[in-house]
């Protein structure tokens, strides 16, 4: 290895001492020159790559490299993608995998074009999603897989494998979701419902409204009584130590829950500590308030 690219240092939340990447504390304990642009269209740090005279550059988890930057190799620049290309191009492969309830996904190694996630791919190796999967489970799984496929993707090139061009007609998107794409819709069918808070658990966290306060929601599970049952999407049960919440097809039991400025506690203790009642509605007004307007309207 010639050198490591990485983010600049930056301030600590406590104190505001620079703290240097991960991938710097690496590189500097065996002995790497680091480089740590503050732009990546910047002439010089390009004459300064270009003195490395590089095969190839390995492209993880970093920003989208400008053509003038991923072209200088001899051999072009590679990057690893958490899903089997063509499917799932972009920012969260993981995410989107899990929401729309795939069975499989795996990673896949390919040389970087201008337009992202495009390239000619090396090789792929396929994973399956099991039912209890989160992103966070399934994004460990794949990251411990990564360096051994990187291995295989080199040894590959250096064989003069050759790489295959992606299929266009298979292609689909994996925009970046943030907090404000977490918002959970219980309208939709509880197993919809369910991928959803398992493809954002715990990054960003799907979250709901109750008593005006955010919720975050990590972990969930189908219940299958009670489907018949015609209440408003968001409706909360209480069943003794069970907390349920009414879908737009049968329901949920919340699982592991994180009120607002709280830590993550399980249905049980939700229940004792924060006493929801039946017929309380997640992202919406008790249902109490509903009864009173709806008796108001009869009235005039």
């Amino acid at each position: 290895m010639l050198a490591v690219v990485t983010g600049r240092d930056k301030k600590s939340s406590r104190g505001g001492a620079l703290v240097p990447t991960p991938c710097r504390r690496e590189a500097d304990n065996r002995g790497i020159p680091v480089l740590m642009p503050l732009s990546l269209k910047d002439s010089s740090f390009h004459t300064e790559l270009k003195s490395f005279n590089a095969d190839l550059f390995v492209v993880v988890a970093f920003r989208v490299l400008p053509k003038e930057v991923f072209e200088l190799p001899r051999q072009g620049s590679i990057n690893i993608h958490g899903s089997l290309l063509p499917k799932y191009r972009g920012a969260a492969p993981i995410h989107w995998a899990i929401i729309n309830g795939d069975s499989q996904t795996g990673l896949t190694s390919f040389f970087l074009k201008e337009t992202v996630d495009t390239g000619d791919m090396i090789a792929q190796v396929k994973v399956e999603i099991a039912a209890d999967d989160t992103f966070d489970s399934l994004y460990q799984r794949l990251a411990e897989m990564s360096a051994p496929f990187l291995l295989k993707t080199l040894d590959l090139i250096e064989s003069d494998s050759k790489p295959v061009a992606q299929p266009e007609g298979m292609a689909s998107r994996a925009p970046k979701l943030t907090a404000s794409d977490a918002l959970i819709d219980f309208g939709q069918p509880a197993r919809h419902v369910r991928n959803f808070i398992r493809g954002l658990s715990t990054k960003p966290g799907s979250h709901t409204m109750f008593r005006g306060k955010k919720l975050k929601i990590h972990s969930s599970e189908i219940v299958e009584q009670g489907a018949s049952q015609k209440l408003e999407p968001g409706t909360l049960i209480v069943e003794k130590k069970r907390l349920l919440v009414q879908c737009g097809s049968n329901m949920l039991e919340l699982k592991r829950l994180v009120p607002e400025a709280k830590k993550e506690m399980d249905g049980a203790q939700f229940i004792n500590g924060l006493r929801p009642e039946t017929g309380e509605i997640l992202g919406g007004t008790p249902t109490v308030g509903m009864t009173l307007l709806k008796e108001s309207k009869e009235n005039k």
